[in-house]
């Protein structure tokens, strides 16, 4: 008996601070208008696909102690854009990066329940953690956790929210107006959560949301991060999406899964893929190669090399060799608030690497930068993009992908209109809406409530719950 087709799962990320988008491109628009955001929601929406997702920063990047401006920078707050969205669109998801790190339950918790009343059950969650004292310089407390604090106080913080979302069962206003009542029950909202890192009682002040609790996503590859999506996540971005390796990824943390009492359906995998489409396999080919120099302008390449490098390396040509010296390897980095920084691990041994490659292929600092950097992950006729598309994600190396343009706001247009019908036509990929929440269109259950008691719960007490009731 054959195995069922699977449906296919799309989303659009809109770039912000990346490697990807070409804002120089004369056919790319602002980052910052709102007609920007608008014209890209509307567009993921026309194309059906399940929501449109916003990364955030807390801190501008550095290089060299200066505003690294070869990338968009400035774009404007998540939740404000996403509340805006909501009223320019009718069923699009709605997911928003906020940090667990230099945020309180009690204010986000009430910022996505807004949002999700605001956009009627359509609000989604990407719960990160912040691994840099540089972000922290911008907050209070400033400084950072280790890597297991962090996700400790993340677990605490997303069941803490969850507890303020169930705080309110949806069937207390009853707003009677032959005897004046508004509430049935004048505690609701009531709360209170002990724990290691937060300890806050009182009133939640947002009543039930549509989808009750908004959908949770998270983006870690560490074993925590794996973990912890496995124990409370709906959803983990990854960023697999060769067919070997989100094969290898999608089956590790659905393996995870059957631990904490849940199906193997309970937890999408939604890796971010970016793509050049053109009529023939070859046009796109061409295309793909055009937009890799746009990506990676001799500039950027330098800038690139100075991650692993540790160096001011302006004086050097672009076109010309690698250095010959070695990079520092010193504490204090001249990237600040960078990511990727923590991927050369042995800056000495990636020098050694890169130095043979460009060495072995004639290689300058520009096609080494070219060469060994993020790729579009699918390039082809729509035809073909759709095919491979396809058989990733009957492969099991992912339940769809969340799909990165290199062009804002218009590079998703394209996808939307020769690609989609083209899926559709395969019977994987819906041509309508069927229900009026985000967790319809990832097929995920409506969370239950946690039963009414006089007191709160602790931490311990809720996830027993949330196990009991898988």
């Amino acid at each position: 008996m054959s195995k069922p087709l699977k449906q296919i799962h799309l989303a659009a990320h809109f770039p912000g601070v990346n490697n990807t988008t070409v804002w120089s491109d004369p056919k790319a628009g602002s980052h910052i208008e709102f007609s920007s955001f608008v014209h890209f929601a509307q567009t993921a929406e026309r194309a059906k696909f399940d929501f449109l997702f916003l990364a955030e920063g807390l801190r501008l990047r550095e290089q060299g102690g200066n505003i690294y401006d070869l990338d968009v920078v400035g774009r404007p707050d998540t939740f404000t854009v996403l509340a805006a969205l909501a009223a320019v669109t009718e069923h699009l998801g709605l997911t928003g990066t906020i940090n667990s790190t230099f945020n309180e339950p009690y204010e986000v918790a009430r910022q996505f329940a807004s949002l999700d009343h605001l956009s009627g059950g359509r609000s989604a969650w990407n719960v990160v953690t912040s691994w840099d004292a540089f972000t922290g310089e911008n907050f209070r407390r400033g400084g950072f956790l280790p890597q297991e604090e962090r996700y400790s106080r993340a677990k605490e913080f997303l069941a803490t929210t969850q507890e303020l979302f169930d705080s309110w069962h949806g069937d207390e206003i009853i707003a009677d107006r032959a005897t004046g009542a508004f509430l049935r029950d004048a505690k609701a909202g009531s709360f209170v959560h002990t724990g290691r890192h937060f300890d806050i009682h009182g009133q939640f002040n947002v009543p039930r949301s549509p989808q009750g609790r908004p959908v949770v996503f998270q983006a870690g590859d560490s074993d925590e991060g794996r973990e912890f999506a496995a124990s409370d996540a709906d959803a983990i971005f990854s960023r697999y999406a060769t067919l070997e390796g989100g094969r290898a990824f999608y089956s590790d943390v659905k393996s995870r899964l059957a631990k904490y009492g849940r199906r193997h359906d309970e937890l999408l995998i939604l890796p971010a893929a970016s793509f050049v489409l053109a009529d023939t396999d070859e046009e796109a080919g061409e295309l793909a190669r055009e937009v890799r120099r746009q990506q990676v302008s001799g500039a950027t390449a330098i800038k690139h090399l100075e991650f692993v490098w540790n160096r001011d390396l302006s004086s050097y040509d672009p076109e010309g060799p690698l250095p010959g010296i070695d990079p520092d390897i010193s504490d204090d980095h001249i990237s600040k608030g960078r990511a990727q920084v923590r991927m050369y691990r042995d800056p000495l041994a990636t020098a050694r690497e890169w130095r043979e490659l460009a060495a072995a292929n004639n290689w300058s600092i520009r096609d080494l930068v070219i060469e060994t950097g993020n790729r579009q992950n699918f390039i082809g006729s729509p035809s073909t993009v759709a095919r491979t598309i396809n058989e990733y994600v009957q492969a099991d190396a992912s339940d769809g992908f969340i799909l990165v343009p290199h062009i804002t706001p218009t590079g998703l247009d394209d996808f939307a209109d020769r690609v989609v019908p083209l899926l559709q036509e395969q019977g994987v990929f819906r041509t309508d809406y069927e229900g009026p929440t985000l967790r319809h269109h990832l097929g995920l259950d409506l969370p239950r409530s946690r039963p009414r008691s006089s007191g709160g719960t602790s931490t311990d007490d809720l996830r027993g719950e949330e196990r009991a009731a898988s």
